[in-house]
């Protein structure tokens, strides 16, 4: 494989990450969208029988969860693409950032279908014959399951910053990137953990909404950055 041939694969590897970060900010907002025009219009429920009215909502939320999960595994993509773009100029921050980072992405994606664990509780507790009594009991397990997905998401959210604010270390060395980008990600990646912390001291809180943010920013300024790297000469 001759230079013109690497190049070309290189550019290809970071044309592809840059995209996939672009499309994933898209449906991250999406998804966001989604939960705020929804039925609950994004609020937590009031009383125990609220957690169960899913019938009403199955529909918002599968394609909520369906986003959101799809924006994840673009994610793993465009931090496999900084990982290469940065990997020459400081290869420890390049690594440990991506690998932080895809590992944060993990975690959230595996709490990224609730819908998949909670519908059934769903469908038991409108089941004909449910007593009152069996409906409290339901409703109590439907907390108890939403509080394994709550946990998913704020180690995700943990992980991940830290995985920003290595890359954005990394980036402030790169004369690719340069300061601006480099700083960006850092005060993106030190702002959304110290909301990631917070949540995690005091959950659920909504300034946990803050660590999204941050990631689909992220997502979006470094995905177009990557992109144009991928078409200079």
């Amino acid at each position: 494989m001759n230079n013109v041939q690497k190049m070309e694969q290189e550019k290809s590897v970071l044309r592809w990450g840059g995209l996939a970060g672009l499309l994933g900010g898209v449906l991250h907002i999406l998804a966001f969208v989604v939960v705020i025009a929804g039925p609950v219009g994004g609020r937590e429920p009031d009383d125990l029988e609220e957690w169960v009215i899913f019938p009403d909502i199955r529909a918002a939320r599968i394609v909520e969860n369906g986003l959101y999960l799809v924006a994840l595994i673009l994610g793993v993509i465009l931090f496999l693409a900084l990982y290469r773009a940065l990997q020459r100029t400081n290869l420890a921050s390049a690594l440990f950032g991506s690998v932080l980072g895809i590992l944060g992405l993990v975690v959230l994606a595996a709490g990224a279908l609730p819908h998949v664990a909670t519908a059934p509780l769903s469908d038991l507790y409108h089941a004909s014959g449910a007593t009152p009594g069996e409906q409290a009991t339901l409703a109590l397990m439907w907390q108890a399951t939403w509080g394994i997905f709550g946990a998913l998401l704020a180690v995700g959210f943990f992980v991940v910053t830290i995985g920003l604010i290595a890359l954005g270390v990394g980036m402030l060395g790169a004369p690719a990137f340069g300061k601006g980008f480099g700083w960006v990600s850092v005060v993106l990646g030190v702002v959304g953990l110290a909301a990631a912390v917070f949540n995690i001291v005091d959950p659920p809180t909504p300034i946990a909404a803050v660590t999204f943010f941050a990631i689909i920013i992220f997502q979006l300024v470094l995905g177009w950055k990557v992109y144009s790297l991928s078409r200079a000469s």
